[in-house]
């Protein structure tokens, strides 16, 4: 019957070798299936954070973009409907940079490149339309660079050039600019969008560029009227300038009596941009003779004789007289023979002077951008006084120092009574500068804030199953493998294994021996309940064989 018995054991012990080794393997690959879904889970917590390579592009640019990630094996996905190309924030900058030496994206403007590809045989028409359509992209592509400009469109109209002179027209275009939200240009701007266009195209003047924003609005009419005069940007510039000059000089002169940020200063200045030339001719009242500068002066002298009595007309009165003669010996008292005729003689002498004109001649020009007229506003804060215990007060100013800033005000601008120059200085306590109260976001609104927690969530749920997966199967899986790896005990003799009732003989069994004895004969007693009822019949009647 024991031989029996130990042939039942060995049969329920290959039995149990067979289901131990089915349980390893089960063992084994349900630990294969818990690491892969921890590593997948570890994957997943690790992701990497995607960020906006470019967005708002066009569908060609688009498609060169995609192409060059896939080269580059950058990994890249879409997001807002396909408007953006997000790729691992570690290669945003790396990508561009690559990108843009591809020049990519080109913003779906079409330039001098719509050239390279021209057809063998196409005609001059069409050579000209795809020139000047390169022309319109190369100058769309220019004035997008413009920071406050998003997009821009550009139409040239440039006429068929004519071999008559009468009949030349001069180009014109049109240019729509697409601002960015809140920016816009300033007159300046606007005329250096006007001016590049303007260059770009031969014969193109200035006045025949016209700019439009997106709403319509007429930009280049930056002609602003001031008085009576029209004001170019230049002038306009040139005005505000000066006035910025005036506010400057007076707040950097009165801030060190009054403290930072407790003056304020405006200025008007009208400015007379008008050209004048004048010449005058001016002569003065006659002066004294002995004063006069002497121009010219000429003098007639001329002699005549009482005696001379004119004669009949002809050639005996004509002769000229004879020479009178005296005797030698003449009597010195003689009067009547031998006495010389003398006649008395008429002198005439005339004296003409010419004296200088006193006349002054002056020229006259009056540069532009002569100053007319000042008006300054000055308000002055009440002065800080800070008492001995440190606390701070304010107090107005005194006549004296309201006197003394108005001085000083006076001569930083350059005060004119003759040009009719105001001025006018008010102290008054200033109000606090109005802080911007922002509306609080909440937390779920925030979207640095909802990326972050995005982020720190994945994060968390990784490790949390992470952790349950080894704790509740990882762990218990290889523990069981480990109990099934151990070398199983050696099997006991049967007088060592067999308990009587009686308890005369026990041997010790190891626990876990035990076990696997009492599985084997729990499954032995399911196989054979008959040879189990035997054995514990034999037992009962006290017969060990």
């Amino acid at each position: 019957m024991a031989a029996a018995t130990d042939a039942a054991l060995a049969s329920g012990g290959a039995t149990g070798a067979f289901s131990q080794m089915g349980s390893k393997l089960l063992l084994v690959a349900g630990i294969a299936a818990v690491v892969a879904v921890m590593v997948v889970f570890w994957l997943w917590s690790q992701q990497p954070d995607y960020r906006v390579l470019f967005s708002n592009y066009s569908d060609r640019d688009g498609g060169a973009i995609v192409a060059a990630l896939e080269k580059m094996n950058v990994p890249y996905k879409f997001s807002d409907g396909g408007s953006a190309i997000l790729v691992p924030a570690s290669q945003v900058h790396q990508a561009r940079l690559k990108l843009a030496s591809d020049g990519l994206p080109k913003g779906g403007n079409i330039g001098f490149e719509l050239l390279e590809n021209q057809k063998f045989g196409v005609s001059q028409f069409v050579e000209q339309v795809n020139f000047q359509r390169g022309l319109e992209g190369e100058l769309e592509r220019s004035i997008q660079s413009i920071g406050a400009v998003e997009g821009a469109r550009i139409h040239l109209a440039i006429p068929k050039p004519s071999v008559f002179a009468r009949d030349q027209q001069k180009p014109t275009a049109s240019v729509l600019l697409n601002l960015r939200a809140g920016r816009s240009l300033d007159a300046q701007q606007v005329s250096a969008v006007v001016h590049l266009v303007a260059s770009s195209v031969p014969n193109l003047p200035t006045a025949n560029v016209t700019v439009v924003d997106q709403n319509g609005n007429l930009l280049s009419d930056t002609s602003k009227k001031m008085g009576n005069k029209n004001l170019d940007p230049a002038q306009l510039k040139y005005v505000e300038d000066i006035q910025q000059s005036i506010v400057k000089r007076i707040e950097s002169i009165i801030t060190p009596i009054v403290g930072l940020k407790n003056v304020r200063a405006e200025a008007s200045a009208e400015i007379d941009f008008s050209t004048q030339e004048q010449a005058a001719e001016t002569f003065k009242p006659n002066q004294q003779p002995d004063a006069a500068a002497i121009r010219s002066m000429q003098t007639n002298e001329s002699q005549t004789s009482n005696g001379d009595v004119a004669g009949v007309p002809g050639a005996l009165s004509n002769q000229p007289q004879a020479n009178a003669t005296a005797p030698i010996n003449a009597p010195a008292n003689s009067g009547d023979i031998g006495a010389v005729n003398t006649t008395p003689v008429n002198s005439e002498k005339n004296l003409t002077t010419n004296y200088e004109v006193d006349k002054t001649v002056s020229y006259t020009q009056q540069p532009m951008g002569g100053i007319k007229r000042l008006n300054v506003a000055v308000v002055v804060n009440n002065m800080q006084v800070v008492d001995k215990a440190g606390k701070v007060t304010y107090r107005p100013l005194t006549a004296a120092e309201k006197t003394q800033i108005n001085d000083l005000a006076m001569q930083a601008m350059g005060f004119n009574k003759e040009r009719g120059d105001s001025l006018t200085v008010v102290n008054t306590p200033f109000a606090g500068e109005p802080r911007e109260v922002l509306p609080a976001v909440p937390l779920w609104e925030n979207q640095r804030v909802i990326e972050y927690g995005k982020d720190a969530l994945r994060f968390i749920v990784g490790i949390v199953v992470l952790m349950l997966l080894y704790s509740r199967v990882l762990k218990p899986l290889m523990g069981k493998l480990t109990t099934l790896s151990q070398p199983s005990v050696p099997q006991l003799e049967a007088a060592d294994t067999v308990v009587s009732l009686s308890g005369e003989q026990e041997a010790p069994i190891v626990k876990a021996a035990y076990d696997q004895n009492l599985e084997a004969a729990k499954q032995l007693a399911k196989d054979n309940p008959r040879m189990v009822a035997n054995v514990v019949a034999n037992w009962t009647n006290g017969n060990e064989s």
